[in-house]
């Protein structure tokens, strides 16, 4: 199932216009404004999520599959693929996808609700992959997770789960804090997906497993075209 998610957001990112390689879409100044367009038409736009309309409450579904940039999807797949793996052989391919839709539906809900007045639309899949590593911090908390450290001259050093994970949120929690400050990355998604796969592993499995490794950081955030 991991795998297919990954296979599907890279179909859909492809096809579409902000991957910059269908004709369809245009060139030059046509371009933008078609992927203004797209992402409007699948991604949350918060202003519009509460109004009843049915399009508009499936947003938070599709914009899980749709991303702003390369960088945006090829980091989140990175990301995907390492947590992804482990996460959904503990949980079973059903009950993984169920979860990854559900907590990334629910995490885009938040946010929404949390900035009910913008316009901005917001796509990608970080809440729900958010939720992948709070589930995985609480299946495998002694899992080595390789990081690469900015002032360490991103020297490649390995540490336990229970340290890497809690971080990064506590990271996204204070970034969350200054989001209108900073780029159009929403923070507070990811903190919603972190906290929402880990209390779901936390009282659907009783006792975390152990393993001896386990690579890599976090993802990438939404982006708000």
């Amino acid at each position: 199932m991991t795998y297919g998610l990954i296979a599907l957001c890279c179909l859909i990112f492809a096809i579409g216009p902000a991957s910059g390689l269908s004709p369809a879409y245009g060139t030059g100044e046509e371009l933008p404004a078609a992927q203004r367009a797209y992402f409007r038409r699948w991604g949350v736009i918060p202003a519009d999520l509460f109004e009843g309309s049915a399009p508009a409450a499936l947003t938070p579904a599709t914009a899980l599959f749709i991303h702003g940039s390369w960088v945006h999807l090829l980091g989140n797949m990175l990301f995907l693929y390492v947590f992804g793996a482990m996460t959904e052989h503990r949980m079973g391919r059903v009950q993984f996808a169920l979860f990854y839709l559900g907590c990334g539906y629910l995490a885009l809900l938040g946010y929404a609700a949390a900035d009910a007045d913008s316009e901005r639309s917001l796509v990608g899949a970080s809440g729900a992959i958010s939720a992948v590593l709070g589930a995985f911090l609480y299946l495998f908390p002694r899992a080595r997770v390789t990081s690469l450290l900015p002032f360490l001259f991103f020297l490649p050093l390995r540490f336990p789960a229970w340290v890497v994970l809690p971080f990064w949120a506590a990271l996204q929690w204070l970034a969350a804090g200054q989001a209108g400050q900073g780029p159009g990355v929403a923070y507070l998604a990811h903190v919603l997906g972190f906290g929402l796969g880990f209390c779901y592993a936390w009282a659907r499995f009783d006792h975390p497993t152990r393993v001896k490794a386990a690579p890599a950081p976090a993802p990438e955030g939404e982006n708000q075209p």
